[in-house]
């Protein structure tokens, strides 16, 4: 079992180390499952509202613009045809949904992958009363500065919906707060610092183990 530091909020030592389960933070990286789960959730992230008009939807075109024979031009049915400008649009997007679906054992798989890719790496951050008694965005700065993650990218993760760090940190740069159980694959693999509430441990190995 890989074996991590504990850390108080200040980004003090507090000198306890905790072990995590290797099924969960001790997997080899498969960069396959990695991948197609961080393109499921990028896929669901596009609206798919884009519409165009057909023929059928462009106002006008209702008469034909000259007769059939007789005057040397080609044919034309409507001045509102694809050929002519102002027309319709042939296969133009559609309202449609871009959803991808993976199987949950593959969606869990990569999200372990990705918590034993920042173990591995040293990003992974165990800290002991992760949150704030009152929202303020000084005091997140401050916390983060204090483990290093002040300059990049950095992700917080609180044991359950914690309402006052969320407000203090929603306000800087490169910062984002999620509880144990929004975990994705795409966040993870975005930060350069991962904070981790060590009471947020249990959830997290509880679903996937």
């Amino acid at each position: 079992m890989p074996k991590i530091a504990v850390y108080d909020i200040a980004g003090n030592p507090t000198g306890e180390e905790i072990e995590l389960l290797d099924q969960i933070f001790g997997v080899s990286m498969n960069e396959a499952v990695v991948h197609q789960a961080v393109v499921m959730q990028m896929a669901s992230w596009r609206q798919g509202n884009a519409s165009t008009k057909t023929r059928g939807h462009v106002r006008g075109g209702g008469r034909k613009p000259w007769r059939q024979k007789g005057t040397g031009r080609a044919r034309a049915g409507s001045i509102r045809s694809p050929l002519w400008v102002g027309g319709g649009t042939v296969f133009g997007p559609k309202p449609r949904s871009y959803k991808q679906s993976m199987p949950r054992k593959a969606r869990r798989l990569a999200i372990r992958c990705a918590l034993s890719d920042k173990v591995a790496a040293g990003e992974l951050i165990v800290v002991e009363g992760l949150a704030f008694t009152q929202p303020k965005t000084k005091d997140a700065v401050k916390m983060l500065g204090g483990f290093g993650a002040g300059a990049g990218k950095a992700l917080i993760i609180t044991n359950g919906l914690d309402v006052n760090m969320v407000k203090s940190a929603r306000n800087i740069p490169g910062v984002k707060t999620l509880s144990n159980s929004f975990l994705n694959v795409y966040d993870l693999l975005n930060a350069q610092k991962v904070l981790l509430d060590k009471d947020a441990i249990a959830k997290i190995e509880e679903v996937l183990a």
